[in-house]
């Protein structure tokens, strides 16, 4: 299954917001209705952003046909596609991977936009076996405890997963034990969508409450902590889903390996550290409001940010489909 595809020319995408109630499939034919499927999280995860920014560059070439737009119109519309989300730098690449292939001619640019898409898959097949052997090497257990966090899965992904890709591979080698499943809060994609993607899988596993996590590992019965990044900038600061700084300190104090599975498009060496990184701040409504009701007092307000910060030191290791890079012991990604 593919979470997004280019079919009938129209983008086809999983909204996540339904899952795991319902897998309902959106039809996309126009730039601003991608924009929101992205800002609203029906499409989410770095390697996904990408792919979505890829195939909004051909859905902005086709609407332009259709509607007739000037140069100028064009690129407004492929400028609000790049800037929908701030954070993840794989949007912005897939639309600049896509774009620099427009004076060729919409024949090129589709090209291009699948081409994006078909090497999704195969990127994340490689994380996920070198992944695997590098925790089989790590850690010397027949089967491996895992924990994650946030959803870094075949959702977050056109297809396979790169955290969950190496739990896929580990499973796929009989070296799969339980998995821990931080719920994620306030969007709950740990609780909905990586546990939805495990249960698909048949694993073993577990939902933990964020607060409770760093506890859970430092407890010993966690072997590994592997999550995916939503950017890793040049000095091998992580930037990935809120709540995934205080696993690496855990995991740190215990000496549990803290790995980080991300494709190279997600390695930014143009930004020096995280520090550098704009941290995108959601709504507030995303913490005061489950399920349209309110939860906190009236004159209540909250502070929504998206992602934190793992400083270099603490990751263990960055898993790519092409390296391994060992941050904490001073090798960085650049």
């Amino acid at each position: 299954m593919r979470s997004i595809d280019w079919v009938d020319d129209q983008v086809v995408l999983l909204d996540q917001t339904r899952l795991p109630r319902e897998e309902l499939w959106l039809a996309v034919t126009t730039v601003d209705e991608l924009v929101d499927a992205i800002r609203r999280l029906a499409v989410r995860g770095a390697p996904l952003l990408g792919a979505a920014g890829a195939l909004g560059v051909l859905l902005a070439v086709q609407e332009a046909k259709q509607a007739g737009w000037d140069d100028a119109t064009l690129h407004a519309a492929v400028a609000r596609l790049r800037a929908a989300r701030p954070t993840a730098v794989n949007l912005a690449r897939g639309v600049d991977r896509v774009m620099a292939r427009l004076a060729e001619g919409p024949t090129a640019v589709k090209d291009e936009a699948l081409r994006v898409l078909a090497e999704d898959g195969e990127v994340n097949r490689a994380i996920g076996a070198t992944g695997a052997e590098l925790l089989i090497d790590l850690v010397d257990v027949d089967r491996l405890r895992i924990y994650t966090h946030c959803n870094a899965g075949a959702l977050a992904c056109v297809e396979w997963g790169t955290a969950l890709g190496v739990v896929h591979s580990l499973s796929a080698l009989g070296r799969l034990g339980s998995v821990y499943v931080g719920e994620t809060r306030p969007l709950l994609q740990g609780a909905r969508l990586t546990a939805w993607e495990l249960e698909r899988l048949g694993a073993d596993y577990q939902i933990v409450v964020d607060a409770a996590g760093p506890g859970v590992i430092a407890g010993g019965t966690v072997d590994a902590v592997v999550v995916g990044a939503d950017r890793v900038a040049a000095n091998g600061d992580v930037v990935n889903k809120v709540g995934t700084f205080p696993l690496a300190l855990a995991a740190a104090r215990v000496g549990v390996p803290f790995v980080v599975a991300a494709p190279e498009s997600t390695v930014d060496t143009e930004t020096p550290s995280g520090a550098d990184v704009p941290i995108e701040l959601r709504s507030q409504d995303e913490v005061l409001i489950i399920s349209d009701m309110r939860i906190a007092p009236t004159g209540a307000r909250g502070l929504n940010p998206a992602f934190d910060v793992t400083p270099a030191d603490l990751v263990t290791a960055l898993v790519t489909e092409r390296r391994v890079v060992r941050p904490a012991v001073g090798e960085t990604p650049a």
